[in-house]
């Protein structure tokens, strides 16, 4: 047992004396599968509970449950014939008949929900789907309840169901918190370098019919807001992905000198954007599976992947939270979701350490507005000598006048481009004095000349 997971279950057991339910959050990697079956055992061995029963997103994440529980209790969590209880999604609450749900009137019930956050309600008429089977089913049956969490809110601002809030303030309340500084303190977790990929030249060239215009940018920030080229079709370019899974290759060769079997993620856009990242891999010699929510077997995949030693796996939504590979060492953030949520708990996937001179996690990523924002919040909970934000400038390969002279698409110091059509947006096309909607088409041109933003130090 980790310290902060034994005084969790001491501040739990007092907790529910009063109260039956318990809300911990606790930073990604840390361990909170291990906590809740460890309080299942604290107490099955008091005799407060006849059967446990867990929840969660996912059905990775219930695979990960069975087996924590087996191993911790010493008896199977699948819900069949001699079990001590089961483990379930959340979807998979809805499709349960009355029989099952009668055991929580006919024993007493722990109930185990993982990533909490997911759910959604304390009123009828504000609760999603899953919130409205907890507040209906669960709420006022369990015996006790533990709600877990490692980011304990919702994009949607909706109230978090059974948890409680502070008024006027609405801020949640936690009955336990360990934070990612106290992780990194206590050597839980590895200590993460983020990486935010720029470019100090970007040149956007529009046509229109035979005439053409081109525009440099100072910055992909830049491009963002001021040009219809969006953040996904960034994410799209082979040229960025080329540079990013380039950083993230260096970074894992690296490690891999002292951990033969450390392993990197790359978190894709969608099915189309796997394959094309797969594909960049490939192209680098790099060995890598393919996992999304087609995939056949998808789950048999990942538990290949686990314990072999294939240096990289691309994903689309299958290994955002709670799925456990600690070899993952080395992140790239390639995904079209830019929420602080999602953000957080892919960074968790690859913080979890496994021994003493495990100590680093590295994630990289573009340069934009709303990513990086999130990795500054993140330095707030990191400690003080690692809440750092330096930028790293590249060698400039040619001085400023060289490449004054050489501003063109034809350029040989620009490469990869992305071309992309627009034929009705009012800021992107021009209406032809009789009336015909022209069509422009853009391209988009990375210098050389690129630049790094690193989080922490080296």
């Amino acid at each position: 047992m980790r310290t902060w997971q034994q005084r969790c279950i001491e501040a739990a057991l007092a907790h529910f004396v009063t109260t039956p339910h318990f809300l911990c959050q606790a930073t990604p990697g840390a361990g909170k599968t291990r906590l809740a079956a460890a309080l299942a055992r604290c107490l099955f061995e008091r005799n407060q509970i006849d059967l446990v029963l867990c929840f969660a997103p996912s059905c990775q994440v219930v695979d990960g449950f069975r087996t924590t529980f087996a191993d911790v209790l010493g008896k199977r969590l699948d819900g069949l014939v001699g079990a001590v209880g089961g483990a379930y999604t959340y979807q998979a609450m809805e499709h349960r008949d009355d029989t099952f749900w009668q055991l929580l009137d006919e024993y007493r019930v722990f109930v185990v929900f993982d990533e909490i956050h997911h759910c959604a309600g304390h009123d009828p008429l504000l609760s999603n789907a899953w919130g409205q089977q907890i507040l209906q089913r669960i709420q006022d049956r369990a015996a006790y309840t533990l709600a877990l969490s490692g980011t304990p809110w919702r994009s949607d601002d909706l109230a978090i169901a059974l948890a409680r809030y502070s008024s006027p303030e609405g801020e949640l309340i936690c009955d336990y918190r360990y934070g990612l500084q106290e992780a990194i303190a206590d050597g839980v977790c590895r200590s993460p370098r983020i990486v935010l990929l720029d470019n100090q030249e970007v040149q956007l060239t529009e046509t229109l019919e035979t005439e053409s215009t081109v525009k440099l940018f100072p910055s992909i920030a830049a491009l963002l807001g001021k040009s219809p080229i969006t953040y996904e079709d960034l994410l799209r370019h082979d040229d960025v992905i080329h540079q990013i899974l380039g950083l993230g290759c260096e970074r894992l060769d690296e490690i891999r000198r002292s951990k033969p079997d450390a392993a990197g993620l790359v978190v894709a856009t969608d099915i189309e954007h796997a394959h094309q990242v797969a594909q960049s891999l490939e192209a680098r010699g790099e060995a890598c599976h393919v996992v999304t929510n087609r995939t056949p077997g998808a789950q048999k995949v990942i538990n290949l992947f686990r314990h072999s030693d294939c240096r990289w796996i691309v994903a689309v939504g299958m290994i955002s939270e709670g799925t456990d590979i600690p070899r993952l060492q080395v992140c790239c953030y390639l995904s079209r979701i830019r929420t602080e949520l999602h953000y957080r708990q892919v960074l968790g996937r690859v913080i979890r350490r496994k021994g003493e001179y495990d100590d680093q996690a590295w994630l990289f990523m573009l340069d934009e507005p709303k990513l990086k924002g999130f990795a500054e919040r993140i330095a707030e909970d990191l400690p003080d000598d690692l809440a750092v934000l330096n930028q790293v400038q590249l060698p400039s390969k040619t001085s400023e006048h060289d490449r004054a002279e050489k501003r063109t698409s034809h350029d040989p110091d620009y490469i990869s481009k992305i071309e992309t059509e627009d034929t009705g947006s009012d800021n992107t096309s021009s209406n032809h004095p009789c009336g015909i909607s022209t069509t422009s088409s853009y391209q988009v041109s990375f210098s050389h000349h690129y630049r790094k933003i690193l989080l922490g130090f080296i």
